[in-house]
């Protein structure tokens, strides 16, 4: 007789056999320490670090890593390789960096007129928006190893420039009290960034006093304990040691609106239907009065345009300005007597039309330098092509040379004064980018 066994004891028996066997699985995979094959163990070569292994017969069982990675030696391998790629990269932009010439950033802020006449006529950069009278006005330009931007006008006010650099040119005006008191408020200001290391490097560009009377800045230069380390100053004065200070140019009157004339056939080769030209105010008891005397008593004044004015105002009009420009472009020879000093805007405006400066070549009283070059130490260094003379009884002898020349040679006459004071923006150009990325960038 067959034995039958019950089916719920079969099926009790067959869960207690699953059971078992998943147990004894688990225990395999978690906490067995038997040792796998050989093709997936980690072996460590080391004999000295056994501390984890398990001895066989007296023999020393290979150690088993518990972290073992099977492509660990492949891992290793690429990491290395990837690293010396990106050193060797880093070293090749290197060399392309090393190779590119250095580059330096400058601002310049214009709070004086002669902030124009050196970014438009010496720098030559642009300026936007183009309009003369704007509020806000500014430009970027490469000058050298520098690049330039430039901030002018009215709304260019104290903390409200944009400045994203370290070094600065600040331009200002010293020639009369009331231009002292707002210059010394922006150098303040500038003393302020200077002391919470917002700015490093300071110039100043300054429209001098015209005797010469700079006091007010002495303090603020690096060599009497300031912090400008440049300055750059109009007229002769006697501090200048170009180490640093530095002669500026006068240069136009762009506060009147004298525009960047740019020469062309006409300027250089017309017919011009005057001698001489003088459009200025005639101060009483000055060498202005004997001026207009000479021409009178000569009768040459017929053959130059003169028109005298008693005041002196400080804007032109539109037709009064092209009236003067007419002037300039429309005579050989500009006549520049002295005023407060000897240098006048006069001069410039003469150049840039092609009308050779009749200077008169005498010092002014007050405290510029009064060495064998002055006045107009700057220009004379230059090698200007000016006619200079000590005395206005003078001038017949010069108009009488002047009625002698042939129309070839002062058309040739009227080119070597454009090209000369072309070539003297260029060399102040240069001059000034060349000073301050020697101070600023190198002297350290």
């Amino acid at each position: 007789m067959k034995m039958k066994i019950p089916k719920r004891k079969l099926f009790l028996l067959i869960i207690f056999a699953y059971v078992a066997f998943s147990l004894y699985a688990a225990y395999n995979v978690f906490f067995s320490t038997k040792v796998i094959s050989r093709v997936h163990r980690v072996v460590k070569k080391e004999t000295g670090a056994l501390s984890d292994g398990v001895k066989d017969g007296g023999a020393v069982a290979p150690f088993l890593a518990r972290d073992w990675n099977p492509w660990e030696d492949e891992q290793v391998d690429y990491n290395s390789a990837l690293t010396q790629k990106r050193q060797a990269f880093k070293q090749h932009l290197g060399r392309i960096d090393q190779n590119q010439p250095k580059r330096y950033r400058v601002q310049i802020w214009g709070k004086a007129a002669i902030g124009i006449y050196l970014w438009e006529h010496i720098l030559e950069g642009p300026l936007n928006p183009t309009d003369q009278i704007a509020q806000w006005r500014e430009g970027e330009l490469q000058s050298g190893k520098i690049d330039f931007s430039f901030y002018t006008g009215p709304a260019v006010v104290q903390g409200h420039v944009p400045l994203d650099m370290n070094s600065l040119v600040l331009v200002l005006n010293g020639r009369e009290q009331q231009k002292v008191s707002y210059s010394t408020r922006w150098l303040e200001h500038v003393q302020a960034l200077v002391q919470s290391r917002t700015v490093s490097h300071v110039a100043v560009v300054l429209l001098g006093n015209e005797h010469c009377n700079n006091g007010f800045i002495a303090p603020y230069l690096k060599r009497n304990g300031g912090f400008v380390d440049l300055l750059f100053v109009v007229y002769d004065s006697p501090w200048v040691n170009d180490k640093d200070v530095f002669q500026w140019p006068l240069g136009v009157a762009t506060y009147r609106q004298f525009p960047m004339i740019r020469p062309n056939a006409q300027l250089i080769t017309s017919n011009r239907p005057y001698l001489c030209n003088f459009l200025g105010t005639i101060y009483k008891n000055s060498s202005r009065e004997i001026l207009m005397q000479v021409l009178k008593q000569s009768g040459l004044d017929k053959e130059c345009i003169t028109t005298a004015r008693e005041k002196w105002l400080p804007q032109e009009t539109a037709d009064s300005l092209k009236r003067y420009q007419t002037a300039l472009a429309q005579s050989e020879l500009t006549l520049c007597p002295i005023g407060i000093n000897t240098e006048c805007y006069r001069i410039y405006e003469a150049c840039s039309c092609g009308s050779v400066p009749v200077v008169e070549d005498v010092l002014t009283p007050g405290n510029c330098a009064a060495g064998s070059s002055s006045p107009l130490r700057l220009l004379k260094a230059a090698g200007a092509p000016f006619v200079f003379i000590s005395n206005w009884k003078e001038l017949p002898a010069v108009l009488e040379r002047e009625k002698g020349m042939s129309q070839e040679q002062r058309v040739d006459r009227r080119r070597r004064l454009l090209e000369w004071y072309a070539s003297f923006r260029q060399q102040m150009k240069e001059r000034f980018t060349e000073v301050i990325e020697e101070t600023f960038f190198k002297s350290g």
